[in-house]
């Protein structure tokens, strides 16, 4: 019986000293939670690359980059010709070169070789970085739009829910992106 009475004790002893400690967190947890304005957000989605797809201003980019890299590609090709007709005459010419004008000949394509690559990588760099200009100025336009869009459906958040965006999983009625492409095409038709 005193073993009970020492651990009822014991219990009653913790109990009374825990009860004001939890008061106070209970008190603290309330306060907080009561305490201060109360937070509401209105938060947006919108899809860029649907909006550069549904744009006439983002067509007209998809076509002014499509015409740019086709205008590079053209080049590259013409050079491919080049390349392969100098290799098809060195292989039929080549039994009747002297050693010294084979060389010469193998040595003058290694050199064309290697303008030819020098050209691909430049006007790849030149594709891309006409690719970031062009998609820079069009995200600059989308977030002043999207701006604008919000402001008068009065959300304080957009978010990018394209792939790679920040955007795992939203609600429909959320998504914007009609508005922002209606408001798009108005202002640049």
């Amino acid at each position: 019986m005193r073993r009970e009475a020492a651990n009822t004790w014991s219990w009653r002893g913790r109990g009374r000293r825990l009860a004001p400690i939890l008061a106070v967190l209970m008190a603290v947890v309330t306060g907080c939670a009561g305490a201060g304005p109360k937070i509401e957000g209105k938060v947006g989605v919108l899809d860029p690359a649907r909006i550069l797809a549904e744009t006439n201003s983002g067509k007209k980019a998809k076509e002014t980059l499509a015409a740019f890299s086709k205008n590079r590609q053209v080049l590259i090709e013409l050079d491919e010709k080049e390349l392969r007709r100098m290799e098809e005459d060195f292989v039929k010419q080549a039994s009747i070169l002297s050693p010294a004008a084979k060389r010469e000949r193998e040595e003058m394509f290694r050199r064309r070789m290697q303008e030819y690559q020098q050209k691909v990588t430049e006007l790849n760099r030149e594709v891309q970085e006409k690719q970031k200009d062009v998609m820079d100025g069009f995200r600059e336009r989308i977030e002043l739009i999207a701006a604008r869009v919000a402001k008068r459906l009065g959300l304080q958040v957009v978010l990018d829910k394209g792939k790679g965006g920040p955007t795992f999983y939203h609600e429909d009625t959320l998504d914007i992106s009609n508005q922002v492409i209606e408001e798009f095409n108005r202002e640049y038709p």
